[in-house]
């Protein structure tokens, strides 16, 4: 049985600009089955190897492959549908596997749209995969597909969805296989060393409503910290890692768990050999204040904070447990840990106009983060947020949901200007950060990594690759009104899923009013129960 794993070639501009990230659901899927008895596993890295279809087509038709597997994040998934289409004209005899976040939660959005899918796997891919390859080798997949839990396919003209599989229970028997991967391309640009994925925890306690995360790994469930050095150490040694970022939402949320994983990274010296970053968040910065220190000895030397939006009523939209004037204390207490922060803010909600934008400036220069990045709100179509926002979306091109690209329109501005006061935002807080800050403050690595950073974001600047503004046109101000995001106009939403939706917001309005009238009766049933004395309902 040889699977043949692919990443697919999508670029957007964004989280690229640092380098080039090791794509670590290969590794993870790779390991559970070869632990599982299946050792003929293929990857290709179409992403960082730049292969076109051609290059995909020879590369299949040498390898013949019996199933071809691919993932997709939303703004990839027509990358990843199309590497499907080339296997179903070279290799036809093999199954052709779809996972990842935007097929768990579109299936009928993908298998209305791509007929070329065989089979979607709806959530972790670690057991539902090894179940689904056991099938296969089997020779008993067809008959036994409908009792696969975490499937679904086409069966004629029915869309079928199997029982959703249970999440990974054993987090810490997962077995990652990083020797799948080369190594050499996978390169963090600020400090020139290679870099890794791993993650210490799967799932999110928070329901932040324009996140999947938590709908997607569902339950929280945290690793054996001395299990995660382990795997860390291993990077270390047997692949030259220099840096990793820990692929958790948000990593402290157990802060006992990461406490430990600082004092076992301590323990063994790995920080002498390695750094480290994390995405968390400021309440748990505000938190952990006097453990700073042992997060920096430990070696964690940047810290993404999500900040997420200069106003408050944005926070108040977006769910998010915090509040403004915590963003700029979070940021002090890095500072002084010699941390270094990276504020994030999402801007582009149809709310926005420039005044909002020159806000997310002025409060970023007063916080003073040594990065700041503004990301274009991406309503992915399988959170409440998108719902809600209703007739407001108007793009359904989901290979422009990535960050960078405004998808939605603010009612105050064309899309144009938004592109052009975000790269105001940037120009103006990197200029002075290169020119007062970066060469001057701090000796040694910390200087060193700055300048690390802006290198980054020069070299991707001269290449026109970030933010894509090579692909739509953007010189500066003076093209502002010429760009072209190059919407596909001819996407839409299939009406499988359009009924899915459907079903699900009626569901919603028919709970949220049966708790309305819950609530009211109760209310009247405690008022008919207080009465006066003699039984009357007033005071003699």
């Amino acid at each position: 049985m040889h699977v043949l794993l692919i990443h697919p070639n999508y670029h957007s501009g964004g989280a690229e600009i640092a380098g080039n990230w090791p794509p670590a659901w290969v590794a993870y899927l790779a390991g559970a089955l070869k632990t599982a008895g299946y050792d003929r596993v293929t990857f290709l890295d179409a992403m960082t190897n730049h292969l076109d279809d051609d290059q995909l087509r020879a590369k299949m038709i040498e390898l013949a492959p019996d199933v071809v597997g691919v993932t997709a994040i939303t703004p990839s998934i027509y990358k990843a549908e199309q590497v499907l289409e080339v296997a179903r004209e070279v290799v036809p005899e093999a199954l052709r596997v779809l996972g990842g976040v935007h097929a768990t939660f579109m299936y009928k959005q993908v298998l209305s749209e791509a007929p070329q899918v065989d089979v979607i796997v709806r959530g972790e891919g670690e057991e539902i995969f090894v179940n689904l390859i056991r099938a296969v080798d089997e020779g008993r997949y067809l008959q036994d597909r409908r009792q696969i839990h975490g499937l679904a396919f086409r069966a004629g003209d029915e869309i079928v969805a199997t029982k959703a599989a249970t999440t990974v229970k054993d987090v810490d028997g997962i077995d990652a296989d990083w020797s799948i991967l080369e190594w050499s391309k996978y390169i963090y640009v600020p400090l020139g060393v290679r870099v890794a994925i791993p993650n210490m925890a799967r799932g999110c306690p928070f329901t932040c409503s324009f996140c999947s995360q938590w709908k997607f790994w569902r339950d929280y469930r945290v690793r054996d910290p001395r299990k995660v050095v382990d795997e860390i150490e291993k990077l270390v040694n047997d692949h030259q890692v220099g840096f990793f970022i820990l692929a958790d939402e948000e990593p402290t949320i157990n802060k006992a768990k990461f406490t430990e994983f600082c004092h076992e990274l301590i323990a063994r010296g790995l920080p002498d050999r390695v750094k480290w970053g994390i995405n968390t968040r400021v309440t748990d910065i505000m938190r952990d204040k006097d453990l700073l220190g042992l997060w920096r000895k430990a070696g964690l030397v940047h810290v993404s904070l999500g900040t997420e939006a200069a106003a408050q009523m944005k926070l108040d939209l977006f769910n998010k447990e915090t509040k403004v004037g915590n963003n700029k204390e979070a940021i002090r207490l890095l500072r002084e840990a010699d941390i270094f922060t990276e504020a994030q803010f999402i801007v582009g909600l149809d709310n926005e106009t420039a005044e909002t934008l020159e806000e997310t400036y002025q409060m970023a220069w007063d916080w003073q983060p040594d990065l700041a990045n503004w990301s274009m709100y991406t309503p992915w179509p399988f959170t409440p947020l998108f719902q809600e926002l209703g007739d407001k979306v108007e793009v359904f091109d989901f290979s422009k949901y990535n960050f960078v690209t405004p998808i939605m329109k603010p009612e105050a501005m064309e899309r144009g200007e938004l592109l052009d006061r975000v790269m105001n935002n940037y120009r103006r807080f990197y200029m002075k950060k290169a020119l007062f800050h970066y060469p001057w403050r701090g000796t040694g690595f910390r200087r060193r990594y700055l300048l690390g950073c802006l290198k980054a974001f020069l070299r991707a600047g001269f290449q026109r690759t970030f933010y894509d503004l090579g692909k739509v046109g953007y010189w500066g101000p003076q093209t502002r009104k010429k760009v072209n995001f190059h919407f596909d106009k001819s996407r839409e939403i299939a009406p499988a899923q359009m009924e899915d939706w459907t079903a699900v917001h009626d569901r919603k309005i028919a709970a949220a009013e049966r708790k309305k009238a819950v609530k009211a009766q109760l209310a009247e049933e405690r008022a008919a129960k207080v009465m006066a004395c003699g039984g009357g309902t007033e005071q003699m």
